[in-house]
C-alpha cells in the first residue's frame, strides 16, 4: 500500500514505521504524504486507541532527504506544503502518540519525535538539532514544542550549538519518557502503548486538546474549556464504566468511548 512506510495495529495500537532504512529513513515528499494519510486513517480506526511511529534499520529519522534538494529549493514552500500539514495532522490525533526512538533522530525528524505525547528510546537513541550545522533554522514544529519540554534555555542550546544528545541524557532533561534496552524498545513500546489504549481514549484526547490551548489562553477562558471538557467526558461510557468500578473495588474496563 505504502512506499516509505510500513503499518499495522497490534492489539488496539497502529504501528506506522518509516520504512526508508538505506537512506536513515530520511523524509521525502511522499513520505510526508504517507505519514499524514496513515495517521488520519489510524485516527479515524476505532479499534485503535494509541499510535507508535518509529523507523526501521538503525535510524529513528534523519530528517529531510537533502540530495533530493536543488539548490535553490524554496525552504518555505517545502514546509508549509510538506512539514506543517504532517506535524499539524500528527497534533490532531486524540489518541495518544508515542515515538519508539530506535537510533538517531535529527532535524525533522527530531521535531516528529517531539511532536508525539511520549517519547520511548533505545540506549542507543540520539537527538540532534542538526539545522544550524548547514546553516538553517530549526522547523517542523521545533521551535513550539522544544522550549515546551526542554525550557527556553536548555532549547537555546540544542537548537544553536547542534551538538548530539545521547539518550540517557535526553532522558535528563525530559525530552524522553523511558529508556530502553534497544532489543526491547519494541517489546516496551507495545506494552506502553497498550496501557495507554486501555485508559479512557476520549478522556484524553479532551486532555491533548486543551493542553495544547493552555499556554495561551487566560486562567479565566482556560477554566470554561475544562467545564467544557468535563461535560463531554461525563457523558461517555468510559466514566460510567469508571465510576461503577470505582465502588464494585475493581480494575474498570474502557472501550474508548
Amino acid at each position: 500500500m505504502y512506499e516509505t512506510i510500513h503499518s499495522e495495529v497490534k492489539n488496539h495500537v497502529g504501528w506506522i514505521t518509516l520504512n526508508r532504512p538505506d537512506k536513515l529513513n530520511a523524509f521525502t515528499e511522499m513520505m510526508n504524504r504517507e505519514i499524514m494519510e496513515e495517521l488520519k486513517l489510524l485516527n479515524q480506526n476505532k479499534e485503535v486507541r494509541a499510535i507508535v511511529i518509529t523507523g526501521a534499520g538503525k535510524a529513528f529519522c534523519s530528517g529531510e532527504d537533502l540530495a533530493g534538494l536543488s539548490a535553490d529549493a524554496d525552504h518555505k514552500e517545502i514546509i508549509l506544503s510538506r512539514y506543517k500539514p504532517m506535524i499539524e495532522t500528527l497534533a490532531s490525533v486524540e489518541k495518544p502518540t508515542i515515538a519508539a526512538i530506535n537510533g538517531a533522530a535529527a532535524g525533522a525528524g527530531f521535531s516528529l519525535a517531539i511532536a508525539c505525547d511520549f517519547r520511548i528510546a533505545s540506549e542507543k537513541a540520539s537527538f540532534i538539532q542538526a539545522f544550524i550545522n548547514i546553516g538553517l533554522i530549526p522547523d517542523s514544529g521545533s521551535l513550539y514544542y522544544l522550549p515546551r519540554i526542554v525550557g527556553i534555555a536548555k532549547a537555546m542550546e540544542l537548537t544553536i550549538l547542534g551538538e548530539k544528545l545521547q539518550a540517557s541524557e535526553a532522558k535528563h532533561y525530559g525530552l524522553v519518557t523511558k529508556v530502553v534496552a534497544g532489543e526491547s524498545l519494541d517489546e516496551e513500546t507495545q506494552q506502553f502503548a497498550e496501557k495507554l489504549a486501555n485508559k479512557p481514549t476520549k478522556a484524553i484526547g479532551l486532555i491533548k486538546r486543551y493542553l495544547q490551548k493552555s499556554y495561551e489562553t487566560p486562567l479565566t477562558q482556560m477554566l470554561d474549556y475544562e467545564a467544557n471538557g468535563q461535560k463531554i467526558a461525563g457523558q461517555t461510557k468510559d466514566y460510567s464504566e469508571g465510576v461503577k468500578a470505582f465502588f464494585e473495588k475493581r480494575i474498570p474496563e474502557y472501550k474508548g468511548y
